[in-house]
């Protein structure tokens, strides 16, 4: 296992902007995985009756807040006036936030994805999509943000706005089928839930021209045999501590080898 340890760790992003620290993509969270070094921040982005775009994990409100209803048919203001729950469903003080705050709030040097939601409604993606990237259009930080989702009609569309875009994938087959489509629309890599990759697959995206990045890894157990095989991103909800994890165990292989 020591010879792992040569290889640079991969960025690490704060998933939901670091759940393990508040409520979903809070600032609370935001403050807290902002206080240490980080590579970046990830959150999710569902667009309001009014065009506006909320930083919600999920589209159906009383998943994640004190609200009901879908978020596309609520304003924002009436989204903002609700509260996110903690994770075990208590309800904070925390309100949502709408991307704008997020960007104000975006350090200098730290990347920024941002996942497109909407259920079941690849339109309502799409509108999605076209709202943050009318957003982002002219922002400083437009070089350091992409546009990520399991929808690929809006990865397809944000990469024709100009936008680095990465499809999140959920399957390991027809691999050189999903790259010459990937490579086709222009879009940037894709981001691949950490249990159904391997060596052989990483080394077959990268080939095809893709960045790759995994889903949230919060024990640095699963991270191990992932290191090494090219990753340039790598997302949890714990980045502090899972960073922390990883040199412990690295320093007692050194002090046993």
């Amino acid at each position: 296992m020591a010879p792992r340890w040569r290889y640079v760790l991969p960025a690490l992003y704060a998933h939901r902007l670091g759940r393990a620290y508040g409520p979903d993509s809070s600032v609370g969270a935001l403050a807290r995985a902002l206080e240490l070094p980080l590579g970046g921040l990830e959150t999710d982005c569902c667009l309001t009756a009014d065009g506006e775009l909320v930083l919600l994990h999920d589209p159906l409100l009383e998943a994640g807040t004190t609200l009901s209803g879908w978020a596309d048919a609520h304003t924002a203001a009436e989204i903002r006036a609700g509260r996110l729950r903690h994770a075990d469903g208590t309800p904070s003080d925390e309100r949502p936030m709408i991307l704008d705050e997020l960007l104000q709030r975006l350090p200098p040097g730290v990347s920024l994805q941002l996942e497109v939601k909407a259920h079941a409604d690849p339109v309502l993606a799409c509108r999605t999509t076209l709202a943050l990237c009318h957003r982002l259009r002219d922002h400083p930080a437009r070089e350091r943000i992409e546009l990520i989702s399991f929808w690929s009609e809006a990865c397809e569309l944000a990469a024709r706005c100009g936008f680095r875009a990465r499809l999140v994938i959920m399957a390991e087959y027809c691999v050189d089928a999903l790259i010459a489509r990937a490579r086709w629309a222009g879009l940037h890599g894709v981001c691949v839930e950490h249990f159904l990759l391997s060596p052989a697959l990483i080394a077959r995206l990268l080939a095809g021209g893709l960045s790759v990045t995994t889903g949230t890894i919060n024990h640095a157990a699963l991270l191990e045999p992932l290191l090494g095989l090219g990753l340039d991103a790598v997302t949890s909800d714990r980045p502090h501590e899972l960073r922390a994890e990883l040199e412990s165990r690295r320093h007692g292989l050194l002090l046993a080898a």
